[in-house]
């Protein structure tokens, strides 16, 4: 498995519930441009629509060898999943007001798939808790670093 992209901007803003893995329909230049590794999911945000998911504000940067068949770079990707997958993510949306965050674009062998999450959003004081979190762990591995 290689990473190509990762959104930690989603693990810092959302509370992960459950991950899914899907596939992403891309054009001939896309693929080429994301196997350079141009990518961007900062932005990034899964949407329902008429029972098939689509991924918005996906940044896949233009290929430069690609001339007048390149592909536009925030254009809106469907998303490969089951059925069964799209209903139950659209109704813990619905019902339970959660968010649909892709985290992880990755080559499975030779298949590019994108992890996404169902995910809640976190409180200013939740982020400040694992910020003093982090920090305090940081601090013990430094210490028991300059222990040894």
């Amino acid at each position: 498995m290689k990473i190509v992209s990762q959104n930690k901007k989603a693990y810092h803003d959302y509370f992960i519930l459950d991950t899914y893995e899907a596939g992403i329909e891309l054009k001939g230049t896309e693929i080429k441009s994301v196997r350079k590794g141009s990518t961007n999911l900062k932005d990034a945000f899964i949407r329902i629509k008429n029972d098939e998911a689509y991924i918005e504000n996906m940044h896949i940067a233009l290929y430069e060898q690609g001339n007048r068949f390149n592909h536009e770079p925030l254009r809106t990707r469907k998303l490969l999943l089951h059925k069964k997958q799209i209903k139950k993510l659209q109704k813990e949306v619905k019902e339970n007001g959660l968010t649909i965050v892709p985290t992880k674009l990755y080559f499975n062998t030779s298949k590019l798939k994108i992890e996404i999450a169902l995910a809640r959003g976190k409180k200013l004081y939740d982020k400040r808790q694992d910020l003093k979190a982090k920090d305090a762990k940081r601090d013990v591995e430094r210490a028991l670093k300059n222990a040894y």
